[in-house]
């Protein structure tokens, strides 16, 4: 493949994510009563909004090398995720915006967003739930042996303190999963650093303790992303088993996304910015040889499709109310739980 070709791909891929994410940010304020702030009655965006500003490389280079019959699990911040894997911008919009034209009609909002058509299973509001989900996945990808998918699962580096992920893990190496581990290692879990409550060496090592093979990478550099995970996606489609990727990033955004993160050294802050997955991707294109007019084109482009994206979720319909009524579980009985 020409490293033009692949690499504009994979510029695309990232300032899309960045301008759904600026465009959500935006619409999200005074949606929430948190961090001292008042919930107003102008948000579009209700609720908790956990962006992934600064992180679009990990998911841009990965699901670069995954088919629409491969499976994903996500996060609470998981639109990277879900965009990366091939879900309509639009629609994703829409289920933010709480409308009936939403992947999930309006039900899940941002951190529950699914979309079985390109393979996305869900993001999940419960740190490290998407981990088992992942490895059921691909326990029943390896039984039904129809194809060679793969099962990608995305998590934090706050989700390996949780006990679902060394169950995941285990799981997946007993029973020889084809399943990619990604951690998204962006250095806070929620509003406290990872460093200091996490013992060890990370998820690489607790990873390798189970004798799952891990590959660390500089997750804000999306070539070398898309090029370890090549390999390691081929790897697991051969049969090799789970594979655990490291990705080391940096989340530049609060918590959520009224959290100003007053918390955090402002110094650590600016450093992480000069490591901008974007900025840096737009840099070795330019040094290639791509003209700085088609980067920027690529960057107006997802600008004007992510403002279609707010103009089609305002004005969609928001659901009935009988829709409060319908994929609600019953244990029999008539009685509802």
């Amino acid at each position: 493949m020409d490293p033009s070709n692949s690499g504009t791909a994979l510029y695309r891929a990232m300032v899309r994510i960045r301008a759904f994410e600026n465009a959500a940010e935006a619409a999200s304020q005074g949606g929430v009563s948190a961090y001292g702030q008042q919930a107003a009655g102008a948000a579009k965006v209700r609720g908790p909004l956990h962006l992934s500003t600064g992180q679009e490389a990990v998911p841009a280079g990965v699901c670069a090398h995954l088919r629409a019959s491969d499976y994903l699990t996500s996060t609470h911040r998981g639109h990277g995720h879900t965009l990366a894997k091939g879900a309509d911008l639009a629609r994703m919009m829409c289920e933010l915006f709480g409308k009936a034209t939403g992947f999930n009609g309006g039900k899940g909002g941002s951190m529950h967003i699914a979309d079985f058509s390109v393979g996305m299973l869900g993001a999940n509001g419960v740190v490290a739930a998407g981990l088992p989900i992942a490895v059921g996945a691909a326990h029943a990808q390896k039984l039904l042996r129809k194809s060679d998918d793969i099962t990608v699962c995305f998590f934090g580096d706050g989700a390996i303190n949780r006990g679902p992920f060394l169950e995941a893990l285990n799981w997946a190496r007993v029973y020889t999963l084809p399943v990619l581990f990604v951690c998204e290692d962006n250095r806070w879990s929620a509003t406290t650093a990872s460093g200091p409550m996490t013992a060890g060496d990370g998820a690489s090592a607790r990873a390798a303790s189970m004798d799952i093979a891990a590959t660390q990478v500089d997750g804000n550099d999306v070539f070398a992303v898309h090029e370890t995970a090549a390999r390691l996606v081929a790897e697991v489609r051969g049969g090799g088993g789970p594979r655990l990727l490291h990705a080391l990033t940096y989340r530049v955004k609060g918590h959520v996304s009224v959290d100003l993160a007053a918390y955090r050294d402002p110094a650590e802050l600016a450093a992480a910015l000069e490591t901008d997955p974007i900025a840096r991707a737009r840099g070795h294109l330019l040094d290639i040889g791509v003209a700085a007019a088609t980067l920027d084109a690529i960057e107006n482009a997802a600008r004007d499709e992510v403002d279609t994206a707010l103009a089609v979720a305002d004005a969609a319909p928001w659901p009935d109310a009988s829709a409060a009524f319908t994929d609600v579980q019953t244990t029999g009985a008539g009685q509802w739980h």
